[in-house]
Order: structure tokens, then C-alpha cells, then sequence
């Protein structure tokens, strides 16, 4: 019996220190497009600061928010926000982190070059900061703000004396990627790979992992044949044709759970005239931009078929949509339901609004971004093309892509949003909102879609201090929203991760892929 228990004691030390030494061996399937955690709000860009970075608030797994470097916040006036901070914190360069961090922070993220989509989506209801102490902050609101730490939770910290000056290159570089997170970067290869070493005086406590190795694999069959090789000990958006197979893989289990992530296409709403990729049926450019006229938009959401979408190219793993929150979440409009494909009545609406016989379009999109993101963009436009609109579809790498969009090169495109603070106002300022860089609305409306109807609603809802009435008027700003066409929903993700036996994980309703989700556990 001694000698059992020496033995089992033994391996017990080895398996702790095996699981507090070993690497992990992560592979994503988007591009991390920069280590400037204020650069691009996008979730692979998200995922990633999170684990070198910290927010004042965080989120778990359910997108419900929690303290982080903020030990406790609360209001102190109808505009004024008080926030208590954590002490003893220090950046992986040993600076102290204090309210001047967070003020700093703040002024930074308006001040971003080429931002694709700027975080001022999160703080554009402040007004003003006030630093009380070294520990205790407070943000002046342009009037009530109710949603405010759900909006801070999405801002990572920065250091001002670190940081002052700092370009998205010095971060790129990794000079500048300091955060105070579990871990710190030590390796950037772009669009490839990034090495994390651990942070062993986190405050949270010591991580796990020691070493995280942290690979880009884009295309889907090398990801599923790096889990399945070996390659690889962890794996993010599970190629929807290849689950049932990694399912029954034995050594190989899977983590499942309902996005708050929705795929919508977007259209150009800013050109009156000609629109750069539409024509008539001869390939002349039209005089006037057929996507201004709400009956055309309405005739393009009713010749896509979202259930065939969901059960033939997701193959289950999403659900149909018109709107952006799914079923049961705060602000969903239960009476918006998603309607059956309706070709004839599509090529009626484009008859009423002067296109009898169609015209040409261009359909863009990515191809290495969402799951079956190129095929999604090829079915519909086939369906398009059905009611008369003949359409052209062309996907390119997310990193190129993404650039035109936020250039409005594109005449309409496949594109879609994380609800990542768990309800709807984030999404709706971000994508539909009217642009204005000054107030931070419309930061990744890429199309530039602008209705003062909906503007008015969606601001009258973030200022309404009551939650069940604040849902009442967001159900009905988006509304107005599905009833003007200006954006076209189709379906909402479910996230599915795959990993090796000896690993366990927790997964996320914002489908960040995160080390300290991911933990070992004895096979």
C-alpha cells in the first residue's frame, strides 16, 4: 500500500507539473489581422488581446459581465459612472497599472490610423473622465448610458507610459504588445503564428499553460487534418462537414454551444448614381443605384432561402434569422419571423421598382472567415440570380477583403457581427447606425446605410435606465431596421471547437478562442 500510494503521489506530481509546463497547441481558423488591441474590432483580433490584455470588466462564457482590472462600478449620477480598480496590478513590464491607464486608454482609441472598425463604438457615451485617485475613476455620459460596463468590457487597457505614442506597427512588431493578461507575446509571424509565454505574476493567478503556440490555419481541411494528425492539440471553427466525422474520431471530443454571431449581407447605401458593381443586363453601368430602393432590398431578402442555407451548407450548425439577437435574448422581437423564399414575389418587387428584367450584380465576400463563408456567398447568388438579378460572386482572403469593404469599394457583400456583450445595442450602433466618426456610430457600417427613423429609436434605447422598457425599444428599433432592408440577416452560428483527449473546454457564446479556456484533464 505504501509503495501504491509513493506511486500514485509521483504521478500525481508529474501529471501537475506536466500540466503547468506543457505547451498548447492552438489552431484558428481566422487571421489575427493585429496585435493593436484598439486596431480592428474583430473577433480573432478580440480572441487574441484577451489573452495578453486585460478589460476593466469581463465576460464569461454566457457574454454576462464580471469584475476584471475594475474590482466593483456602479452610477453616481444619471450620466456619471464610478469605477474602483484593482491594486497590485502591473503590466508584463512590471509598471503599476492606475486610473492614469485607463484615461489614457479612453483617449487613445478615437485616435487609431486606418482603423477598419474603430472600438469608439464602445465609448462614444463618454464625455468626459474624472480621475479621483490613483485607484478610482469616473466617466461623464452623454446622458444616461445603462449598457456602459457592457460596452468597457470590450475595451482592453492599455499603459500610458508604455504606450504613449505607440503605433498599430510597434504593436505588430511586438514592442508594443504589453498588456497585463495571463500571457505576454514573444513571437508574431502575421497571418501565420504567434507565440505567447506565460505570465507568472498574474493577478489572477498563475496560468496553466507555459507556452502557447498559436497557428493560423485558415482552410479547413488542414485545421480538421491537424487535429486529427496530431499537429495540433486544439482546434476553432470545426468545418461544418467535418463534425459528425470528428464526433465519432475516438481521442478526439468536441465543445458545442449557440453563437450570438449573425451573417448579414450588406449593400451600398451611399451612392445614389452608379453603384461600382452593378449594371444592366448588357454590362453598362446604371444611372441611378437599384439597392436605394427598399422594394429591390426586400426582393433580394426574399430570393435567399435560409433554411436550405442552414441545413445544406451549415449542415444544422446555425439558425435562421432576420434579426440580430437569437430567440429568447434581450431585445428580440419575437414577431420577426423568417420568412419562406418567395421568387415570385421577389421578381414582383423588383417589377414594381422599374427592374421587369433584373440587372448584373457583384456579390463579394470572404472565403476563410466564417464557416462555409464562400459557399454561403456562392448559394445566394444563385438564388439571385433566379429572380432575374444575375449575379457575380467573388470572395478573396478575409485580410484583402475586409480592407476594400471598409473602403465602400463593393456594391453588396457577406459580412456578420458578434454580439459579444450580449445584447443588441453594441450591434445595432455598430452595423446600422448612421457613420459618424465623431460620435462613434455606424463603425463597421461598411455600407453606409442611414435612416434617421432608426437612429432616433436606437439612441431614445440606449439612454432607457429600465431594463424591460429599454427591450420594448429595442425590439421595435429593429423593427424598423428588418422593415427598411437595411441590412439582410440570414443565419446565426453555433460554435463548435474540437481538441485532443487530455483537454478540456469551456466554450463561449462570443466564440473567442482562448487559452485560459482550454485546460488539461487527466485522459
Amino acid at each position: 500500500m505504501k509503495k501504491a500510494l509513493m506511486a500514485a503521489t509521483a504521478g500525481l506530481a508529474v501529471a501537475v507539473g506536466a500540466a503547468e509546463a506543457q505547451t498548447l497547441r492552438m489552431g484558428v481558423g481566422a487571421q489575427v489581422t493585429s496585435t493593436d488591441p484598439h486596431f480592428h474590432n474583430i473577433s480573432p483580433n478580440n480572441a487574441f488581446a484577451s489573452m495578453v490584455f486585460d478589460n476593466l470588466i469581463e465576460t464569461d462564457d454566457r457574454a454576462r459581465v464580471r469584475p476584471g482590472l475594475a474590482e466593483s462600478w456602479r452610477p453616481v449620477g444619471e450620466d456619471v459612472w464610478e469605477f474602483r480598480l484593482r491594486r497590485g496590478v502591473k503590466f508584463h513590464n512590471g509598471s503599476d497599472f492606475t486610473a492614469e491607464d485607463v484615461a489614457f486608454t479612453l483617449e487613445r482609441i478615437p485616435t487609431v490610423v486606418n482603423s477598419p472598425g474603430s472600438f469608439r463604438t464602445y465609448t462614444q457615451a463618454i464625455t468626459g473622465v474624472e480621475i479621483v485617485d490613483d485607484y478610482t475613476i469616473r466617466f461623464r455620459t452623454n446622458g444616461p448610458a445603462p449598457v456602459l460596463p457592457n460596452d468597457i468590457a470590450m475595451v482592453p487597457m492599455l499603459d500610458r507610459q508604455t504606450h504613449q505614442g505607440a503605433t498599430t506597427e510597434d504593436f505588430n512588431a511586438g514592442r508594443a504588445t504589453i498588456g497585463t493578461g495571463p500571457y505576454r507575446m514573444t513571437m508574431h509571424r502575421a497571418g501565420e503564428r504567434i507565440e505567447l509565454q506565460r505570465n507568472d505574476a498574474y493577478w489572477a493567478g498563475r496560468p496553466q499553460w507555459q507556452t502557447i503556440d498559436y497557428r493560423m490555419i485558415t482552410n479547413d481541411a488542414s485545421r480538421t487534418a491537424a487535429i486529427l494528425a496530431g499537429d495540433v492539440d486544439f482546434i476553432d471553427q470545426v468545418p461544418t462537414t467535418d463534425v459528425e466525422r470528428l464526433r465519432h474520431t475516438p481521442r478526439v471530443s468536441l465543445s458545442e454551444i449557440d453563437s450570438m454571431r449573425f451573417i448579414y449581407f450588406a449593400m451600398d447605401h451611399m451612392r445614389d448614381g452608379p453603384s461600382p458593381f452593378i449594371t444592366d443586363n448588357d454590362g453598362r453601368p446604371l444611372d441611378r443605384n437599384p439597392l436605394k430602393d427598399v422594394r429591390v432590398r426586400r426582393a433580394l431578402s426574399l430570393a435567399i432561402d435560409r433554411a436550405a442555407i442552414v441545413s445544406r451548407i451549415m449542415e444544422g450548425a446555425a439558425a435562421a434569422t432576420v434579426q440580430v439577437m437569437p430567440e429568447g435574448a434581450f431585445g428580440y422581437a419575437p414577431d420577426l419571423t423568417v420568412p419562406a423564399a418567395d421568387a415570385e414575389a421577389a421578381r414582383r418587387l423588383l417589377a414594381e421598382a422599374g427592374y421587369p428584367n433584373g440587372f448584373r450584380i457583384t456579390l463579394h465576400g470572404p472565403n476563410d472567415r466564417y464557416p462555409n463563408d464562400g459557399r454561403i456567398a456562392q448559394a445566394v447568388g444563385q438564388m439571385w440570380t433566379r429572380i432575374g438579378i444575375r449575379t457575380q460572386v467573388e470572395v478573396a482572403p478575409f485580410a484583402s477583403f475586409v480592407a476594400r469593404a471598409s473602403r465602400q469599394e463593393f456594391s453588396t457583400f457577406l459580412v456578420s457581427w458578434g454580439s459579444s456583450t450580449g445584447e443588441p445595442l453594441a450591434a445595432l450602433r455598430s452595423v446600422a447606425a448612421t457613420y459618424d466618426r465623431q460620435r462613434g456610430t455606424g463603425s463597421v457600417n461598411r455600407g453606409r446605410y442611414s435612416n434617421p427613423e432608426f437612429d432616433t429609436a436606437l439612441q431614445a434605447a440606449s439612454r432607457e435606465l429600465n431594463d424591460p422598457r429599454r427591450d420594448v425599444m429595442l425590439q421595435e428599433a429593429t423593427r424598423i431596421l428588418v422593415r427598411d432592408q437595411g441590412i439582410i440577416p440570414t443565419h446565426l452560428q453555433k460554435n463548435i471547437w474540437a481538441m485532443r483527449q487530455g483537454f478540456a473546454h469551456t466554450p463561449r457564446v462570443d466564440e473567442r478562442t482562448r487559452a485560459q479556456d482550454v485546460r488539461a484533464v487527466t485522459p
